[in-house]
Formats: structure tokens, sequence, C-alpha cells
């Protein structure tokens, strides 16, 4: 009965995190475009997104992850049986990718404060999808598990990634 409590805790937290990331990114693009305007607006822009990069990344994404990972090594020393599925070492394969991502994440909001981020608008919207292909593949692998077939699952991964860069630029040129 605990594992079920914990798998139930583990997808509330995972569900936060992602949250957390995707709406991070989506401040670093609008602060992005707002350290382009003019003063005084840049000034009050950046100082706004600093405080809410700052808030949300203290509060709900960092906890969050730190919580989805304290749920998921929990069941895994209760159930160590999991770890003999050769779809639990890929999968904790993308959530080492994932904890890359936020880390990045992370990075980059210290760039952002001293304003010395490289990145660009457009750039942050393509690094945005990167948190929905680790969501996709993470998903799929869990609920499909031994059922995958792992040349089809990787093409579909591909397919996927090459779909969404396609619509971040599709919608590029329609709002340009």
């Amino acid at each position: 009965m605990t594992i079920l409590y914990l798998k139930a805790l583990h997808i509330i937290f995972v569900v936060s995190w992602f949250c957390g990331l995707f709406y991070i990114v989506r401040l670093f693009v609008y602060h992005t475009e707002a350290l382009e305007m003019e003063e005084p607006k840049q000034t009050i822009l950046h100082e706004e997104y600093m405080k809410n990069e700052r808030l949300l990344w203290r509060i709900i994404t960092t906890p969050a992850m730190v919580l989805t990972l304290i749920t998921g090594i929990s069941m895994l020393i209760i159930a160590p049986g999991y770890l003999q599925g050769t779809w639990m070492h890929v999968k904790l394969t993308f959530v080492a990718g994932l904890l890359l991502y936020h880390f990045k994440c992370g990075s980059m909001i210290r760039q952002l404060a001293l304003k010395k981020s490289k990145w660009t608008s457009f750039q942050l919207r393509l690094w945005n999808e990167v948190a929905t292909l680790f969501l996709v593949a993470i998903v799929f692998i869990v609920v499909l598990k031994h059922s995958i077939n792992w040349l089809w699952g990787t093409f579909g991964f591909v397919l996927f990634a090459i779909v969404m860069m396609m619509i971040v630029k599709i919608v590029k040129q329609i709002r340009s």
C-alpha cells in the first residue's frame, strides 16, 4: 500500500516540476524580449522577471524536483525489482537528462539576472520544447514498459521532436 501512496505523490511532484520547467522558460522568453526594450521599461520588466523567476524556481520548481527524486528513490528502495527492467534504466537515463535541463535552467536564471544571456527568444522557444520531449519520452516509457519496441519508440521520439521543432518554426514565421 505504501508504494501506491508514493506513486501518487511522485506523479503529483512530477506534474509540479514540469509546470515549473515549462513556465520558467516561458519567463525567459519574455525576459529576453524585455531586455531589448528601451528604458525605463527595460529596467522595470527586468526587475519583475527576475523576481518572478526566483520565486518560481525556489518555491515550486526546485522543491518539486527534490520531492520527485525523494519519492522516486523511495519507491526503488521499497521495490528494488523495478531496477531489473530495461524500461527503468531508459527512464532513469531520461530523468538524468531532465536533471541536466533543470540545472541549465537554473544557470540561465543567473545569466538573465546579470543581463549576460546569449540566448535569443527563438532559441528559448526551442529550449522550452526540450522539456516537452522529456515529458513525452518518460510517460511513454513508464506506461508502455515492456510492450514498447525500442526501435519504433526511438523513431517515434525523433519524429515527435522534428514535428515540435517544425511547429515552433512555423509559429515564428507567422509571428513575423
